[in-house]
Formats: C-alpha cells, structure tokens, sequence
C-alpha cells in the first residue's frame, strides 16, 4: 500500500519510497471517487484545528484548500454521478490522489519535526507549501468540472479556489522568519566569543520558541542529530553550521534547566534505546580491516604522521625517530644502510588516511605540527561557534562533576561522554579544563550507569594524543581503569575499559606500564576467553599492543594471556590479532618456548594459514618461522610434521601478501636446512611428505618447494635483466 509506505518512511524521517507515489491505476470510477473522498476527509481529521507553532499560515491556507476538495469529493460520492468518468476526469483524479498524499506528507513532517528543525528550514518548507499551491492550481485549470453536474454552490466554491491558488504566491511568514534569524544572530554571538546573556537565551528558547522542559531540549537536540546522519552530509545548513546548533541548543538546556533529567533511571539500568547513528562509536574502530600500507611497519599502529626515509620506505614519525635515536643506521624494513637520517613528509598517504578514516567514521588526530590543509578538514570540521558553545558546556559539566548531586555526576558524565565521542577539539578542552580527576574519581562508584559513563568519557578523552599523558599521569587513574576492567559493573564498562587500555598502548612508553598494573594483562587475557564478540575484539587488540614491547613478554605468559591467544586463534573476528600477538611473542626464546609447549598452538596457526584472511596468514606464517626459530629443535620438529604444511607454503608462495611470501620463503629455508642435516647425521631421514606422511612423495618436501622456489625467482631476475637491457 502507499500510504503504508509513506509512514513507514516518515517515521525514520526519511523520503518516501516511489511507491508512494504511485496513482491507483486498479482503481475505476467510483472506486477512485470513495477513495479519494475517504483520504481527503481522513487528512481534514487529522489535521483541521491543529496549531503548528511554525508555518501556522502556510498550513493553514492549505488546510482550507483541501477542504474544498472534501466538500467536492463528498459531493460526488453521495450523488452517484461519478459512476462514468471520461479519461480525462479520470486521469485528473488520479492526479489529486498523487496531490492529496504529497500534502498529507508535507503537513504531517511539520507536525512531527522539531521546532528548531523546522525554523532552519523556514524558507525552504515554505517554498514547498508554494509548489503544492501551483499543482493545485495546474490542475483546477485542467480539471474538466463542466463534465461533473457539480451543483451552483459546488461550483462556486471551486471556482474561487481557482481564483485564490491563481493569484497566491510565495508566503514566508515574517514573525517565522524574525525567529531563524534571531536563531542565526545568537549562534554568532559565540562565533565571536560572546557568550548570550541567560535572560536573552531563556527569553528566545521558552518565551518565544515554547521549548519548556529538559526532556523537550533533548528531543530537539536529537532530531538535529538525525538530520545530520540521515542526510549524511547532503543538508542546509551546512553539517558544521548544525553542529553549532546543536552545541548552542545543549549548552542551554543545562544553562536553562540545570541537572534535572527525566530521560535517565539511574541505578536501575534502564535507559533509552539510542537511535541508529546517534549512538557513540568508540570502539568501532577495531572492528574495520585498516589497509595493510596505512599501517607503520614498526609499530604496526595506522600512522599518523607517515614519512619517506632514504631508501623510499614510510614509517611513522615517532617509530622512525625512535629506531634512529637506538642508534640504528639501517631500514628496518629492508636493511639498507640510510644514505642520511632526513625525514620527508608523505603528505599523499597521510590524506589517503585521513579520508579513510573520516569515511569509515574513525577518529584520526594528525599531529598539531603537521601541514594539512584547511580545505581537507573543511567538512569534518566543527564551527568556531560550536567549539566555544561546547566549551560553554563543557565548563558547566565540569562543575557538575565537581560538586553536584550523585545524580548530577552521571548525567554530566554522560554529556561529556557525548561531547568527547567526536572532534579533537572537544577532547582537548574537556580534558584541560580538568574532566579527567573528576571522572576518575566516578570510575569505581557503585553507581553502574555512573561507571559506565565515565570510563566511556575516558576512552573518548584518551583518542586526542596529549590526553593520553593526562590520564597516565593522574595518580591511581590507570589503576581505576584496571579496576573497571576486572570488577565492572556492567559488560559494556568492562569492554571500554579494555578498548581505554589498547587506545592509551599505543604510546610505547607506555605499554611497559599498563602491563606492569596489578591484574590488568590477566583481565584482558580472562576477556578475551570469556567476553562478547566485542570484548574480545577489545582486549586482542589490547593484547597486541601490549605484545609490541619486549619487555612485556615475561608478563604475556605468567598472566596465561599466551594461553588465550592460542585458543584465540579459532575464534572468528579475533584470530588475526591473536595470530599477529603470538608472532611478536615468539621472537624472544622464553615467548616461544611458552607457545610450543601450547598444545593447540601450532595446529592453530596451521589452521589460520588454511582460512584465515590474508593478514592472517601472513601473521600465522610469521609465527610458525619465528617459533622454529627461536623454540628449539623439538618445536621445530612439531610443526615440520604437522599435516598440510608443505602444500599451505606452496600457496602462500603464489598468492600471499608480499611479507607472507618472504616468510613462507624463509620458513622453506629453515627446513630444507633441517633436511640436510639430517642427511649428513642420518637423522630423521629425507623430508617429510605431509599430505601422506610419505617421504616418496618429493613434490611436497620442503626441499622440493624450496627448489621451486628458487628457480621461480631465477625466471624473474632473467625476465627483470632481459627487460633492463632494453629500457
């Protein structure tokens, strides 16, 4: 049905589908006529004696207009001589069906929108009302009424609805129009930095707006929001001219209205659902695949100041000094002595990041030194006056936090969670005006909402890079987020609590430190075997980062993390990270002696390099080779037999990233290596066939792939020669 799919659509405030829009073609003569005569009367019904606090002429006089049409349509129905229509009757009625919903629609999304909402969009509704006006008109003028026996008064009403929607034209109501741009001046006042005065913000919000109450504040505030995601972009004002609406619109209610929320059951764990797109998205992140050349191939982090050094690799700039400061004078990507230690600025990838990350909505915050051009951040971007109206909140939270009810806490809590899910800027001054000791102080509160949202405000704040060190440095605040992560209330505290550790590792200074808290490795480890899909998404990601420093080893495996990423390594969503954690893991002798004496580890990461994504892979096979590497004769015997081996190298050789291939490669050259010793002493005999267990089958040895291998890349350097000598 039509009108099924309209309001279907009106309630997600979204256009309608076209088959709204389609005319009853099924429908014959009288047929046509009741229908129309029901749909007008039921659109009179629902909105004849309605006041709309804006647009009240223009829905009016429309009102009026269709009421016209009742009296016509009744008209016909009850006289019966409707029961033969010409085509052109017939075509012109299925017209006013198409023009009846169109203004169903139009009327009821001012009766159902904000009163903010509809005071930007004055100008734009209005010329909708006028459009609706012309079809009217259009069609009374082709209207073939003679053909109709309309009775004297009928006719008569008609045809001075004829006259008026002629002679009717653009109506923009001026007391509307003083309101958006009244709206407009109290926005520049905090453009400029002038903070409205509360008797003009109460008197223009309450006074002349009817917004009375903190509930009817938060429903303004989210229908803006809405408007923003559901228009994704696409919308007048423009997305940075709405988020200083909204921003002004926050800062007051709480300047208007105080603390007072009816919308939140504190303690009770009921709230209200957030809508789709609305909802913080502070952990997302870890749930997207970054593009492997985003990554730092030293930190392993998505770079946020990438470089070219002089052998033309990209590093992350913090990682790149580091390694030089170390005293190294080579690439670690590929050992070639550095020509000089300058560092250029790749300018192309670090955009190519940035539009990543804004598209798949994750935060980036570049460092401040860094030449970005304004242009790049023009639609991300918030308005100077909503940073100064943020900070307007921002200051009123604060004092909240600091000296309020427990019940004003958490709803301050909960503000600055909100305001610290998106914008650098945000996070910035939130955490310099001292958010930080105040929503420590909330993390172990008995108040499950409260811990919530706290913790959540903190992962917020701790995205922005200078606020990492504030709360690191805040006495007993890494040991509260810890607590949050062992003893939360809820999952949903526990989970950001871990997501807080993997933002706040991505320092290297300090994963030695957040390894070294009490309980907090054997907490991530512990959710990583029992939590959500998504707490185990957190604390993988948590654990590679921890995994990174050498120094974390030792703590890896005393806290049974080792164990949980070998188990890890089955689960869907997590494996990957499990695989690439237990690859930094192996590389010291005590790390792969732990993982070999794991019983389920080699037939796991056997079991990555069969299904796993292509990173997967590359992370299994990595691991496999550092484990012969470093874990001893015995483990390297362990995964030389395990089953498949071979003919998986021989797969990775051909269709593995690059990295995957050099490992497979290197991986063949520790085998073949073992083969020929055991040659030499007699050992354990020529190779091991793994798809029988046969040592005739040659194909499948190590030394067979390895030979394979090596004479592939004969062809191409002959191929790369032949080449040279004609370029």
């Amino acid at each position: 049905m039509a009108s099924a799919a309209i309001f279907a659509s009106l309630r997600r405030r979204r256009s309608p589908s076209l088959e709204a829009f389609l005319a009853p073609v099924d429908l014959k003569d009288v047929a046509l006529v009741e229908t129309l005569a029901a749909l007008s009367e039921e659109l009179i019904e629902l909105f004849s004696g309605k006041t709309l606090p804006l647009q009240r002429k223009n829905s009016r006089s429309l009102i009026r207009k269709l009421e016209v049409f009742v009296v016509l349509l009744e008209y016909l129905r009850d006289s019966g001589s409707n029961s033969s229509l010409s085509p052109t009757a017939s075509v012109c009625f299925k017209e006013l069906y198409l023009l009846l919903y169109r203004s169903k629609i139009l009327l009821d999304y001012c009766f159902h929108s904000s009163k903010l909402w509809l005071l930007l969009q004055n100008q734009s509704i209005s010329g909708r009302f006028h459009d609706l006006n012309q079809e009217i008109s259009t069609l009374l003028d082709v209207f073939p009424l003679n053909e109709l026996n309309l009775s004297d008064d009928i006719m008569e009403q008609v045809e001075l609805l004829q006259k008026q929607v002629r002679r009717s034209k653009l109506l923009i109501d001026k007391h509307d129009e003083e309101l958006r741009l009244k709206f407009f001046a109290l926005l520049d006042q905090f453009e400029n930095r002038r903070i409205p005065a509360p008797v003009e913000l109460y008197h223009f919000f309450v006074g002349r707006l009817g917004i009375r109450e903190a509930k009817s504040f938060r429903a303004e505030i989210e229908f803006l929001e809405e408007q923003i995601y559901n228009h994704e972009g696409d919308v007048e004002p423009t997305v940075s001219v709405l988020n200083g609406f909204v921003a002004l619109t926050r800062y007051c209610r709480f300047l208007l209205f105080g603390f007072d929320d009816d919308e939140m059951e504190l303690g009770s764990g009921k709230r209200k659902k957030p809508k789709k797109g609305l909802i913080t998205k502070e952990i997302a992140d870890t749930f997207l695949t970054i593009p492997k050349d985003f990554y730092c191939p030293i930190s392993l982090d998505l770079m946020k100041d990438p470089v070219i050094i002089s052998t033309g690799q990209t590093y992350d700039r913090s990682s790149i000094t580091r390694w030089m400061e170390e005293g190294h004078c080579t690439c670690p990507k590929t050992g070639q002595m550095l020509v000089h230690t300058r560092l250029v600025p790749n300018r192309a990838l670090r955009n190519l990041i940035l539009q990543w990350c804004t598209a798949h909505g994750m935060p980036y915050d570049p460092p401040e030194a860094t030449d970005i051009s304004p242009e790049t951040f023009a639609a991300a971007s918030a308005s100077k006056a909503a940073i100064e109206a943020n900070k307007a909140t921002a200051s009123l939270l604060i004092q909240q936090l600091a000296n309020g009810s427990d019940r004003a806490k958490t709803i301050a809590a909960r503000e600055i969670r909100l305001l610290a899910k998106t914008g650098r800027e945000n996070r910035a001054y939130i955490a310099e005006a001292g958010a930080i000791p105040h929503l420590k102080q909330l993390l172990l509160c008995s108040n499950a909402v409260g811990q919530e949202n706290s913790v959540t405000a903190m992962l917020n704040l701790s995205i922005y890079e200078k606020n990492k060190c504030r709360i690191m440095d805040e006495e007993g605040c890494l040991g509260s987020i810890v607590e949050v992560l062992r003893f939360g209330h809820t999952t949903e505290a526990r989970e950001n609590a871990a997501a807080t550790l993997f933002s706040l590792s991505a320092v290297h200074e300090y994963k030695k430190r957040i390894a070294d808290e009490d309980g907090a490795v054997e907490a991530l480890a512990h959710l990583l075997r029992e939590g959500t899909p998504r707490g185990k998404k957190d604390a993988v990601t948590a654990l590679f980062n921890l995994s990174t420093h050498t120094g974390n080893c030792a703590r890896m495996i005393e806290s049974g993390a080792v164990t949980a990423l070998v188990v890890a390594l089955g689960v869907e969503g997590v494996a990957e990270e499990a695989a690439g954690a237990l690859a930094l893991i192996v590389r010291q002798p005590i790390g792969a002696a732990a993982v070999g004496n794991e019983e389920m580890a080699v037939a796991g990461l056997i079991g990555m390099m069969r299904c796993g994504t292509p990173r997967g892979k590359e992370n299994a096979v990595a691991a496999l080779l550092e484990l012969c590497r470093s874990g001893g004769a015995a483990v390297t015997e362990r995964v030389l037999k395990a089953p498949a081996l071979a003919g998986l190298l021989q797969s990775l050789l051909f269709t593995g990233t690059k990295r995957a291939r050099r490992k497979a490669a290197s991986l063949a050259r520790v085998f073949q290596k073992r083969e020929s010793a055991s040659l030499h002493y007699g050992g354990l005999g020529v190779g091991y066939a793994f798809a029988g267990n046969s040592t005739t089958d040659r194909e499948t040895s190590f030394a067979g792939i390895f030979a394979w291998f090596e004479q592939l890349n004969g062809h191409l350097h002959g191929i790369r020669s032949f080449l040279n000598i004609f370029s």
